[in-house]
Parts: C-alpha cells; sequence; structure tokens
C-alpha cells in the first residue's frame, strides 16, 4: 500500500471521490462528522439537509449513487485496507473538519487558513478598504461602497455617505421630473404656497401631503451640500483636514424626511431654470470623481448583510437610515458586536434580463500565495430572481439570487416566460443574449477583463492576512452584477462554493470544474503541458 496514491474526501463530492478512484488513488474513508460538518461550510447548498424534494434532487441522488457505484466491493475492499494509511489528498468542504493527525508534510488539502480575510462579507469590507494603501487600484471602480456597521468610524462613514447620496439623488430626482414638464420661472405659483402664506415656506414647516410638491429650499441644500462635498474631493489630496459637507448647519433629519417623501411617497420638486443647470454641471463634476454616481440611482438603496453568514441568510434590502441603523442593533445581543453587520450601496442600475435580476458565479483557483498565483475558470453560469426586478418592492425573491434562496419561491405569474424555469443559464447563453441585443464583444472585451481586475484585487488586498501551505490549493466562487454600462460589480467570493447541481447547466459545470481542478492539482505535477481543461493563468507574482 506504501506505493498507493491515498486520499480522503469529507464533504459531498461523489465527482472528486469517482475521479481519484479513476487515476487509481485509493480513498481512506474520512471520519464521519455528520450535520455539523454540513453546517461550516461556506457557501454548500446542504442540499439533503435542507432543501425541499424536488425532480433535481431525487435526479441528484440517483447520479451519486451511480458515482459511488462499486459493484464488486473493489474499492471498499482497497479503503479497508487504506485505513491506516495517511491521505496524500484531502478534498473537504471546510478546513476544521480535518483532523491535523491526517496530515503529512507533503499531503496536498483543497484550503488555506485564514481566508475569511475575504471570503467573509465582513473581511473583504475591511480587506477592500485597506487596497489603496496596497495597490495603486481603487475598490470603488469594482466594489460596491461597503461599512462594517459594528466599528465607530465605519458607522460614522457609512451615515455620511447616506445623506451625501440622499443629496446627490435629490439632484438627479429633481432633474428627472423637471425633464417631464416645463422648468417652472422664479415665481413659486400660488397652489404651492401654505394656506394664507405670502412668502415661500421653508420645507420643514411644510405639511403638504405625499404627492405635492415641495419647494426649491429642499433643492437648494442639496445643491449646497453637493457642492461642499465636491470641494472636499477636489482637495483631498492636499488637505486631509477638510471638514465634512455632512457636518454643515442643515438639518439632516429634516432632510431625509423631506426627501424620503420625494424619493418613495411621490411628493414633487420644483426647480427653477437656475436651478436646473446647477443641477447638471454639479452632477457632471461629481461623475468625475466619483466612480459609482451612475450605479448608485436615486433611491437610496442599501443591501444589510451579517457579516460571516452565506447562502443570503439575513440579508434585507433597505431605504430608510434610521431603520438600518435599529436594524442592526436590534439584532445584536450586548455582548456580540454590531460589526456582524456589514451595509453595501445596492447596485440600483444594473442590467437585468426579460426584466429579471442576475449575478453571475465565476470560479476560480488559487495555488499558491507566495508568489500569488491564480487560475480563473473561462466557463461560469447565471443565476435569476424568480420575480421581476423593481426598486420599489424590496422583498428576497426579487433581489438576492443565490440558489438556496430562489428554491423557495415559486415564479411569479408576472415573470417573462423567457426567464429559464430553472433560473440558471450558462454563460454561453448570456453572450448568445448580448450577440442579440448589439453587445456580442461586452463578455470578453468589458465583463471578463473586469471580474479578473476585481478577483485580483480582492486576493492582493488581503493577501498578507492568509495563513497558507506551500502545496495547497483552493476553488473559490467570486458573485457579480452588471451594470446597465455591463461593469461587472463584485459582491463576495466563497470559499467552499456548491458543487450541488441545481439544474442541467450546473450539473454538466460543476463536474467540469471539479474535473479540471484535479487536473490542474494533481495531474499538472507530473506533466506540466497536460490539460487543464477551461482554466486560464491569470496571474502569477
Amino acid at each position: 500500500a506504501q506505493e498507493k496514491k491515498i486520499f480522503m474526501v469529507q464533504g459531498p463530492y461523489p465527482i472528486i471521490r469517482r475521479l481519484l478512484q479513476a487515476r487509481g488513488w485509493v480513498e481512506r474513508k474520512a471520519p464521519h462528522t455528520g450535520r455539523q460538518q454540513e453546517q461550516h461550510c461556506g457557501d454548500q447548498n446542504k442540499q439533503r439537509l435542507q432543501t425541499k424534494p424536488s425532480h433535481g434532487s431525487a435526479r441528484q441522488r440517483e447520479e451519486e449513487d451511480q458515482c459511488d457505484e462499486d459493484p464488486h466491493g473493489i474499492h471498499d475492499l482497497m479503503s479497508y485496507l487504506a485505513r491506516d494509511q495517511l491521505p496524500n489528498f484531502i478534498w473537504t468542504n471546510f478546513l476544521e473538519a480535518v483532523d491535523r493527525q491526517l496530515m503529512q508534510d507533503n499531503s496536498v488539502l483543497n484550503h488555506y487558513a485564514r481566508v475569511d480575510a475575504f471570503t467573509t462579507k465582513e473581511g473583504l469590507c475591511l480587506s477592500l478598504q485597506n487596497l489603496p494603501w496596497i495597490e495603486q487600484a481603487d475598490p470603488n471602480t469594482f466594489f460596491p461602497r461597503c461599512y462594517r456597521l459594528g466599528t465607530r468610524d465605519d458607522r460614522e462613514a457609512f451615515i455620511e455617505d447616506f445623506r451625501l447620496t440622499a443629496a446627490r439623488s435629490l439632484l438627479k430626482l429633481a432633474l428627472e421630473e423637471a425633464g417631464d414638464r416645463p422648468v417652472r420661472t422664479e415665481q413659486v405659483p400660488d397652489s404651492a404656497k401654505g394656506e394664507g402664506e405670502s412668502h415661500i415656506s421653508h420645507p420643514k414647516h411644510s405639511t403638504a401631503q405625499p404627492g405635492s410638491p415641495l419647494y426649491p429650499e429642499l433643492v437648494e441644500e442639496a445643491l449646497e451640500v453637493c457642492k461642499q462635498h465636491l470641494g472636499v474631493l477636489q482637495h483631498e489630496d492636499i488637505d486631509r483636514n477638510t471638514p465634512s459637507p455632512c457636518r454643515t448647519c442643515i438639518d439632516w433629519d429634516n432632510f431625509l424626511q423631506q426627501y424620503y417623501r420625494v424619493a418613495h411617497e411621490g411628493a414633487g420638486l420644483m426647480l427653477t431654470r437656475q436651478q436646473r443647470k446647477q443641477c447638471q454641471n454639479l452632477l457632471q463634476s461629481l461623475a468625475e470623481k466619483l466612480p459609482q454616481l451612475d450605479m448608485e440611482g436615486k433611491l437610496n438603496v442599501w443591501i444589510l448583510k451579517p457579516g460571516a453568514e452565506s447562502q443570503g441568510r439575513g440579508i434585507i434590502c433597505m431605504t430608510r437610515l434610521e431603520e438600518m441603523l435599529q436594524l442592526a442593533w436590534s439584532c445584536t445581543a450586548p455582548s456580540v458586536q454590531v460589526g456582524r453587520w456589514v451595509v453595501q450601496k445596492y447596485v440600483e442600475r444594473m442590467l437585468t434580463i426579460f426584466g429579471t435580476k442576475f449575478d453571475i458565479r465565476q470560479w476560480f483557483v488559487v495555488t499558491d500565495w507566495k508568489p500569488l498565483t491564480v487560475w480563473f475558470y473561462q466557463d461560469c453560469y447565471l443565476r435569476f430572481c424568480s420575480r421581476p426586478f423593481s426598486l420599489h418592492h424590496l422583498e428576497r425573491a426579487r433581489h438576492l439570487c443565490n440558489v438556496s434562496v430562489q428554491k423557495w419561491y415559486k415564479t411569479s405569474p408576472d415573470q417573462d416566460p423567457r426567464v429559464p424555469p430553472d433560473k440558471i443559464w450558462s454563460n454561453k447563453q448570456f453572450q448568445e443574449y448580448l450577440a442579440q441585443v448589439g453587445q456580442e464583444d461586452a463578455w470578453h472585451k468589458v465583463l471578463v477583463p473586469g471580474m479578473k481586475v476585481a478577483i485580483l484585487n480582492a486576493l492582493r488586498s488581503a493577501q498578507d492576512r492568509v495563513h497558507f501551505r506551500k502545496g495547497n490549493f483552493e476553488l473559490y466562487g467570486a458573485d457579480f452584477v452588471v451594470g446597465e454600462d455591463l461593469q461587472p460589480w463584485l459582491l463576495e467570493i466563497n470559499s467552499c462554493p456548491t458543487m450541488s447541481p441545481s439544474s442541467a447547466v450546473t450539473r454538466q459545470l460543476c463536474a467540469n470544474v471539479q474535473r479540471d481542478t484535479l487536473c490542474l492539482v494533481i495531474d499538472r505535477k507530473d506533466n506540466p503541458t497536460c490539460s487543464i481543461g477551461a482554466f486560464e493563468l491569470i496571474y502569477k507574482e
């Protein structure tokens, strides 16, 4: 048995087991850790434990049984003989499942330690905040603004960001409204004045009902805040001590209440000709300094996420600052930091397909951290929501693409019938769609290069915090949404991406990526010219 290659598999990976056995490897059976082992995994679908029965899961079980078939009991016999051998290769769904006593110096394991620096929402948020100190790269060009609500500095920065975004959004809403009808002159019509008033009332004294117009002072306040912010942005390289535009003498509570009425309750806005020009010029100048000005939209939607959860657990879209802060506090025991929550700007201006939100699951493998060596998988898949996209309805079925979330929802009757019933597309299907809408080159020229840049920047930002062991490797799944301009925006990176197929597309792709990963990390060692399937080396330090 000494010459034999011994492997161990922990978790739902029948394909890995079958491919290794086909290479003549012998399995040492893993100690059974049961349900607890499943609980820890970063992104596993946990299909057998949690999924409600479906045709897919029955078929999948049948396939897994076939994968594990051992008609003559040969594999079982070999495993019995190898029961005392230390494995050379271990594939597990989480690092903590591995008994260190089973590890040899030359054992290959499919995980690194301390990868939570980029595979948890909190970790990625912190790492990318530090990116500009490590690389000449701006995370705002590929990662929606993100804050950890448990740290005071981040919480204050978020409150300031929310207020500034509200001010910019108000200018956008005012321009949009002015575009729908003739611009008002300086004179405020009588109908807009309060009962018996001969002057313009200030918004804070306005008792107007939802749907009735607010006064130009609200736009004036927004213009003033945005002007000051632009001044800060233009001088931030010279003087770090410029006072924050949010500390100016403006009643922010009142401003936000009025903004909510305009953005969410249908209150109208009046705009003078002069204000209209000012709004246009200011937004244009801000766009040169703020890479997310376009994608952030005008409704100030943010997404609140528990910092270390996966599979969409606990994630909620919100639009009101006080409600977000309250939720983050109320969901936390006194002994636990609020920092378990992160809040991230929602990409409001995103590309939808047939009126439906989707995201992209993109795989990549790291085979070394020093030098950092990264392989990008050239196939990926799209995950659709089960209800049409709307920023006026923020329920999970419309906004969270995770398979583990969407499996609980039936497709709604108002969903476009062209959305695939299993809510999954391959990247090939997406490329065909892009060609149909006149964006044939977008995949290779914009989307793929953008995803590669985002992944590499995320890895570099966390590189010094990862504990790596030579010879190990890890397969990750990055999730992206796509902006209206076809730019990809990184949302998160999952260690242990699910390999439990939920569709015909993922059944094929998950099998392929497992096969190609083994070629990359095992076969290539003996034969550097062997095929590595759809993997492409995109970075070696």
